[in-house]
């Protein structure tokens, strides 16, 4: 939870104020560590909640949050969006007991939501940071997927391998070739059919029959080794004993996931009663920030 607590005490002995000694304004912004969005051109960032019904919203006018996630070659995008009149920052209250979940952008306002409070900062920054992670999802932790943050790439495809969902490129998914059978993080019990010391996974000839996994489909031509059975219930590729060669032409389709993770921090704002150096807003949820994209790399 992001949790603030104001406390305003105004004495008698400065003649600005005409409260009594020891009188308190108490304010407590007790919001989710997340956010939500809302809007297409015009977009705004908000949260709410409930007893006491609250709201925080930043207004961002003339963009879209598609702008938002065009992250550069290392993955992220960060931008200072200045406090302004055309995109103000707000604190409400509200006299409902609950809010409705379509509270913002609305064409026509909720007659049933009546605000009690409004403060608006027209002053301060908020900073936009979007971190896009994309993950192969091929049961191997990213740390442990060779050194695929150093630009590693074991089957040269142009893919690195910690996006890569065949790592090796015998056009068997990493997944399926067992390279965590316990599920435990350590890759040292990886499956190793021909036990030469080069797991599965990083091995483009399982069986050690001298033809390569990918070139062992002889039943069908679908870049799937793994349904191709010649003499027994054992893969081809993984049956030493069957060494019929049928050349691969291309690889398997790779899907690979991306996340989105965008933050909001505002700095120097001005509420009213509320002024602060920073806030963290906390970050977004939306179901625009997980997606899924394919990609075929050149066969060779």
């Amino acid at each position: 939870m992001r949790q603030l607590f104001f406390v305003l005490i105004f004495l008698s002995l400065i003649p600005l104020y005409s409260c009594d000694d020891g009188d308190i304004i108490n304010i407590e912004l007790d919001f989710d560590d997340t956010f939500q969005v809302c809007g297409n051109n015009d977009l705004v960032f908000y949260k709410t909640k409930d007893d006491p019904s609250e709201s925080l919203s930043l207004k961002i006018s003339g963009r879209s949050l598609a702008e938002f996630l065009e992250v550069g070659d290392d993955n992220t995008y960060e931008e200072t969006i200045t406090i302004n009149t055309s995109n103000p920052f707000n604190y409400r209250t509200y006299s409902n007991t609950t809010l409705p979940s379509n509270l913002f952008c609305n064409d026509i306002p909720n007659s049933e939501v009546t605000i009690t409070q409004d403060f608006e900062s027209t002053d301060g920054s908020a900073i936009i940071k979007t971190v896009l992670t994309e993950d192969d999802d091929d049961d191997v932790p990213v740390n442990l997927d060779i050194d695929s943050m150093n630009d590693d790439d074991t089957d040269g495809d142009g893919i690195l391998n910690y996006i890569d969902a065949d790592d090796d490129g015998d056009n068997i998914l990493t997944k399926n070739e067992n390279p965590d059978p316990n599920g435990d993080g350590d890759l040292s019990d990886a499956q190793d059919t021909d036990n030469d010391g080069i797991p599965d996974y990083l091995d483009d000839d399982d069986d050690g029959d001298g033809v390569k996994t990918r070139d062992e489909e002889n039943d069908s031509q679908d870049q799937n080794p793994a349904n191709d059975f010649t003499e027994s219930e054992i893969a081809d590729y993984l049956n030493p004993e069957v060494s019929t060669t049928v050349t691969a032409t291309a690889y398997r389709e790779h899907s690979i996931s991306e996340t989105y993770v965008v933050t909001l921090n505002i700095s120097n704002f001005d509420l009213t009663l509320i002024s602060l150096d920073e806030f963290d807003f906390g970050a977004l949820v939306d179901s625009e920030l997980s997606s899924t994209r394919k990609e075929t790399p050149d066969f060779n």
